[in-house]
């Protein structure tokens, strides 16, 4: 029987947990709090499925422009999940990254990233990287900044050299990204990395979205031919 080849690093935007809470008259937190609940199960998920790279949209650049409120919300279940789930994720030999404009947030979920990182830096089943305060654009001028500090001359300069300034240097580029909740556009996510990406689009929202869900996206993306241009 001919092998099935999973990808190898599968990013998700997670969308639709304000919608998903409206619809059930609950309070926009709840759809967010259920939506953070779900990436235990996912990284038991891809742990099965032998993917080895989870990168997850928790929080753009954009959504500091929320309501004062849901962004304190947000945040603090950002501490909840780092304070909570870390010694599981550790347990599981899970490693867990977070890449974004780190400086922007609060000193206490800042000591949570770190702690959290230091933890699970020599685990290798799974990789979990959480995108919070991650915008595709913000990450390009970083890295371009960094690049001008380490006075690269400007014909030295090529894609290897970019993608090693990138907020995800060391990591493959996802080869399948997922979007729940029906928008079909990819909104400043991995926008660098997504140059030759699959990607698959589901009406469901966040919270609902289920092993098999999964399953049919990873089965997409097998029939798929991927050329890279050629």
């Amino acid at each position: 029987m001919e092998e099935v080849r999973v990808p190898a690093h599968v990013a998700i935007i997670m969308d639709g947990n304000r919608r998903w809470a409206k619809k059930r008259g609950l309070p926009v937190l709840e759809g967010h709090r259920h939506g953070a609940e779900k990436i235990e199960s996912l990284c038991d998920w891809c742990i099965k499925r032998a993917i080895k790279v989870l990168t997850l949209y928790a929080f753009s650049t954009e959504n500091w422009g929320r309501a004062p409120e849901e962004v304190a919300g947000i945040i603090k279940l950002g501490k909840w999940f780092l304070s909570r789930k870390t010694e599981k994720l550790h347990r599981e030999r899970i490693k867990l990254m977070v890449i974004g404009e780190k400086d922007r947030l609060d000193p206490e979920i800042q000591r949570l990233i770190q702690k959290s990182e230091d933890l699970t830096k020599d685990n290798n089943r799974l990789t979990l990287v959480l995108a919070i305060s991650y915008g595709g654009r913000a990450e390009i001028v970083e890295a371009v900044k960094k690049i001008i500090e380490e006075k690269i001359p400007a014909d030295k300069v090529n894609a290897r050299v970019v993608e090693k300034h990138l907020w995800t240097a060391g990591l493959p580029d996802p080869e399948l990204i997922i979007r729940t909740a029906g928008e079909m556009r990819v909104s400043n996510f991995l926008i660098w990395q997504s140059a030759y990406s699959e990607l698959y689009f589901t009406e469901k929202y966040w919270p609902d979205f289920t092993e098999e869900d999964l399953d049919f996206a990873l089965a997409g993306f097998v029939r798929r031919q991927r050329r890279f241009g050629k």
